[in-house]
């Protein structure tokens, strides 16, 4: 229970090893008298301490029970106190209550009193109001009535629940009666004063009329919205009149003066009618609302009546005319009445995302911005959404296939005049200052475009825009068809063979055929042209997505002639490869052509790997400089140009055959000049040396040390058998029999000597998977030179085909 270090204390106590503590030596058991008494003392001490305790503990239970005793009897005499406390407090309650009993008599009377008084005045207003207003009404005093009227209405609240007593029913019935009397009385007023027949009274409004309208704010909303309904009715009955469809200045050259004529009544009302009306019936907006309603039903009918005579200048200009309008109500009324229930419901557009409400760019900034292919310079801030917008320009969204129509004929004319200035122009002239010029009829058209997508945005963003779209679809396809791919050079390929002895006297100012420097700035051109089309398109969708409505989002997609801009660009490149390796195939023809097993010592690179470098160097920084604005493309060049022409040396190098082990460190040497020359391609005959992309020089060492591993391999002697073999799956990692047989026809083996060099290999190689034995065993029988020759020529098809 008590921590202890006595070792008597412990649980595993074990008395020989406790003595043998005491006692180690036979020396120390002289002290064991000492030790024993020590004992002995110790015991007596815990005789004496067990004693104490003990007795300690008999006088316990006599104590405990005594102070319980004790607590009990104080537990009795606290539950009497409290008993007596109770007692005390309720004859205390009891005699508060008769105390209060005759003062709460008193608080209900009171109450009841003050009650009775307040409704005994109300009762007495009630019934002098109602007199009062009777009369007023009769005398047609409004003024008074306004403020009387209100007045009683709140006073006839409070009798809401007496309404079972016949005289506060009586008094309800009279007010009711009062109200049905002043609500007719009024419009008789009106009827009287604005007639709807024949013309006002002259004058002006009256202060009766003004009073009139206080109370008519009191009475049944039905009451005003009759006033406003034939105040407004009766000011646009000459409007009607003016304007009816037989009339010459109905139709749309004569818009303008719809506009006009409005504008003139909204300032007769403002000087003659102003102040007679209350400020929050808006009478002004109400009036102008009704003409816009009134008059998209009469040009919507117009036009029906006359579609034939629509004309898109006639339509546009109506159109302008019309949202110019709606911009005027914008400015002067805050459009709180288009959602009043008394007007007409109108068709409100959706969240405007138009970044065109902005202040329109003059054509000079819109061209600018046009070139520098971007549609999305940074805008000024967003005008407010018009809440007008489309109250009158709804009736001509049937009729604007007109429109779409008509721009489907000026692209087309564009196009044409496109394609006939290319002709007469020529091709662009070589730029090299500042990349590859883009044709210029690529920013006219969307310049264009951009213009006909505000127009439409403004007319609608509906339908039209979708059917715009579809427009500016079959024209983008039509603009890289006829213009870029119509343009593209087209390859010659010569029909007659190349003689040994021309292969071999090639100098280096010979070239096969190939494309002229004009052709090759065209080709860049129209890549860079396509690659701004690209680029724009991607922009001209999305603007079209953020003023189209949200419902038609989905039906705007430019991804095919997207697609059809980037099938251009790779066009474009895989021609611009197609030539360069074309101009070098006369120099790897003339390297397989050359008697390699005669070469007697290893000089500089030969005449073939200069010709190779000299057409590099011709083509490659044209190239480089007219695609210098698309520099992503110029690495696409760069790499498929790799891809094509290592493989196709690699194949030609399998036709040097026989070869001599000087003739293989010759090829080697050349090997290796065209490794670096291929390494510094992108940069070749540049004043600024750039690092090529990884992507690149991965491409070049591997196939080119492909092609040096296959010429060490030949260099290497053929026996012992074993070591050739190992060799060659040491240096050529994608190993197999096929190209095993081609090495060793360069070194210029027999077949017999081959056969058991053939089964080694395939002894040695890895085991190939399970579905691999049976085409690898059909390959492993030596083909014909005749056999070979010809599938190396179907593969350089295929390749070709390929790219």
């Amino acid at each position: 229970v008590f921590p202890s270090q006595d070792p008597l204390d412990r649980a595993d106590f074990n008395a020989v090893e406790y003595i043998n503590t005491l006692f180690p030596t036979e020396q120390s058991l002289a002290n064991i008298d000492e030790v024993v008494n020590k004992i002995r003392l110790k015991i007596r001490r815990l005789d004496d301490n067990i004693r104490t305790v003990v007795r300690g503990q008999t006088n316990v239970g006599q104590d405990g029970r005594q102070a319980l005793e004790e607590a009990q009897k104080a537990i009795q005499q606290l539950f009497g106190k409290i008993k007596d406390i109770k007692d005390k407090a309720e004859k205390s309650e009891q005699m508060v209550k008769e105390i209060t009993r005759d003062i709460k008599q008193l608080d209900h009377a009171k109450r009841h009193l003050t009650t009775s008084i307040t409704t005994l005045n109300h009762l007495h207003m009630l019934a002098g109001g109602v007199d009062s207003l009777e009369a007023m009404t009769r005398r047609r005093q409004y003024g008074e009535v306004a403020n009387l009227l209100q007045g009683v209405m709140n006073v006839l609240e409070h009798f809401h629940k007496y309404m079972g007593i016949p005289q506060i029913r009586q008094l309800s019935e009279r007010v009711k009666a009062a109200q049905t009397e002043l609500g007719q009385q009024i419009l008789a007023d009106f009827e009287e004063a604005f007639p709807s027949q024949g013309t006002k009274r002259p004058g002006g409004p009256s202060n009766v009329l003004r009073d009139a309208c206080l109370v008519a704010n009191i009475l049944d909303p039905r009451i005003k919205q009759e006033i406003i309904k034939k105040f407004i009715k009766q000011h646009l009955s000459e409007y009607l009149v003016l304007f009816q469809e037989n009339q010459d200045v109905a139709w749309l050259d004569k818009i303008d003066r719809r506009y006009a004529w409005i504008k003139r009544q909204l300032v007769d009302y403002e000087e003659k009618y102003g102040r007679m009306f209350p400020r929050e019936w808006c009478m002004a907006e109400r009036i102008a609302v009704e003409f816009c309603h009134v008059t998209r039903t009469e040009l919507a009918k117009i036009m029906r009546t006359r579609a034939k005579e629509i004309e898109v200048k006639l339509l546009l200009f109506a159109i302008q005319r019309t949202t110019n309008f709606e911009g005027f109500l914008a400015k002067r009324f805050s459009g709180c009445t288009l959602t009043d229930g008394s007007q007409k419901k109108l068709e409100s557009p959706p969240p405007s995302t138009n970044p065109f409400l902005e202040d329109e760019p003059t054509p000079e900034t819109e061209e600018l911005a046009t070139e520098k292919g971007d549609l999305d310079q940074p805008k000024k801030p967003k005008a407010p959404d018009n809440p007008f917008h489309g109250i009158v320009s709804k009736c001509f969204e049937p009729h604007l296939y007109v429109y779409i129509e008509s721009q489907d004929k000026n692209l087309g004319e564009l196009i044409d005049r496109f394609v006939a200035d290319f002709k007469a122009q020529g091709p662009p002239k070589p730029n090299t200052d500042e990349g590859g010029a883009v044709l210029p009829s690529c920013a006219d058209l969307f310049v264009y475009y951009k213009k006909c997508m505000v127009q439409c945005s403004q007319l609608s963003t509906g339908e039209p825009m979708i059917a715009l779209t579809t427009i500016f679809q079959k024209y983008l396809r039509e603009y890289a068809w006829k213009i870029l791919s119509g343009n593209l050079p087209k390859t010659t390929t010569s029909s007659g063979g190349l003689t040994i002895s021309s292969l071999l006297k090639e100098k280096e100012g010979s070239e096969a055929a190939k494309f002229t420097l004009e052709e090759l700035c065209l080709i860049c051109g129209i890549l860079s042209t396509a690659e701004y089309c690209l680029a724009t398109t991607q922009q001209l969708e999305e603007k079209l997505k953020e003023k189209v409505d949200v419902s038609l989002i989905e039906r705007i997609n430019l991804t095919g002639e997207m697609d059809t801009f980037s099938t251009v660009i790779s066009s474009s490149i895989q021609l611009l490869v197609q030539d360069l390796d074309a101009a070098c195939d006369p120099a790897l023809t003339a390297m397989s052509k050359m008697q390699w097993q005669n070469v007697e010592h290893v000089g500089d690179q030969s005449p073939y790997v200069t010709s190779v470098i000299l057409h590099i160097k011709q083509n490659v920084p044209i190239i480089r400089d007219n695609l210098a604005s698309t520099r992503k493309y110029f690495t696409q060049f760069c790499i498929k140009f790799a891809n094509s022409f290592i493989p196709k040396f690699i194949t030609h190098l399998f036709k040097c055959k026989p070869i001599s082990m000087v003739g293989a460190e010759q090829l080697l040497l050349d090997t290796h000049s065209l490794k670096m020359v291929l390494l510094d391609l992108p940069s070749i005959g540049s004043q600024v040396v750039r690092k090529a992309p990884a992507s690149y020089t991965k491409i070049v060492v591997k196939g080119m040390t492909r092609a040096e591993m296959i010429l060490k391999v030949v260099m290497a002697p053929h026996e012992p058998l074993v070591v050739f073999v190992d060799n060659y799956i040491k240096l050529l990692t994608d190993c197999n029999t096929e190209t095993f047989q081609k090495i060793l026809d360069m070194k210029g083996l027999k077949r017999s000597e081959q056969s058991s060099m053939l089964e080694l290999l395939r002894q040695r190689l890895p085991a190939p998977p399970s579905g691999a034995e049976s085409s690898s065993s059909l390959s492993l029988t030596a083909p014909t030179p005749e056999q070979e020759s010809s599938r190396i020529r179907k593969l350089e098809k295929l390749i070709k085909k390929r790219l």
